[in-house]
């Protein structure tokens, strides 16, 4: 009998030798090689990611040898997606997803925001790292997102925050009061800056531009909910 652990850490019990090496065999849990890369498509990587993300709020996400998944990407790595989610802790990309190592790239930032820094991040994990999907995930009650809606000023934050004044921009006088206590304009604002984030990164990038053109690369905007953990999909 063998006592085990899951990703998370959590004492599983003790289960067969036989049921840790069938868990190790589990398709899910086969690292992604360049060959397993290239045959990926766009649309597989973002099917890869819903079919995650249906496990995880199911209560089934895989538990796989992530030591064995350690030596597996030891030499190389081939992530199919890469993700540019908020740093809230309520949000990690990787177990959303019910991905693991060597899986995705992810790229956290307060408001899920692209600069430079991170555009240029994506344009390595596309172009040079072949990822076949871009998803830039956003969240309800984002803390970011509240904090420009009600104009902080605080040190870096204040730089920070403006990268959301393209989402403000599209709010109107029936949004209501420009308050983080308005929870449909802050939804709302969340959503236009996963949708505009997304939407940008061709304009921005020739580099994924090209990609997107020639049917390599498919970007996608999502909202993730922080009381159900499911993942909805703006586009």
């Amino acid at each position: 009998m063998l006592t085990r652990r899951n990703f998370c850490g959590c004492l599983l019990g003790s289960l067969p030798l036989i049921a840790t090496a069938a868990h190790a065999q589990q398709p899910e849990c086969a690292v992604f090689t360049h060959t397993r890369q290239e045959e990926t498509s766009p649309d597989d990587a973002i099917s890869l990611l819903k079919a995650g993300n249906e496990r995880f709020v199911g209560g089934h996400s895989i538990n796989c040898d992530l030591m064995e998944q350690v030596k597996g990407t030891a030499g190389q790595q081939s992530p199919f997606a890469a993700i540019v989610g908020c740093i809230d802790s309520r949000v990690p990309p990787e177990i959303v997803f019910d991905q693991r190592i060597g899986d995705v790239f992810c790229a956290r930032v307060a408001g899920n925001f692209v600069n430079v820094d991170i555009l240029g991040s994506l344009e390595y994990a596309t172009q040079v790292a072949g990822a076949k999907a871009i998803v830039v995930l956003g969240h309800n009650s984002c803390g970011a997102i509240k904090s420009a809606v009600d104009g902080v000023k605080l040190g870096h934050i204040t730089d920070l925050l403006e990268n959301l004044d393209p989402a403000l921009a599209t709010l109107t006088p029936a949004d209501g009061p420009h308050d983080s206590h308005n929870t449909k304009l802050v939804q709302k604002v969340a959503e236009a800056n996963a949708r505009l984030t997304a939407a940008s990164l061709t304009g921005r990038s020739e580099i994924i531009a090209k990609l997107v053109d020639g049917g390599k690369l498919k970007i996608a905007a999502a909202m993730h909910d922080i009381t159900t953990g499911r993942v909805s999909w703006l586009t």
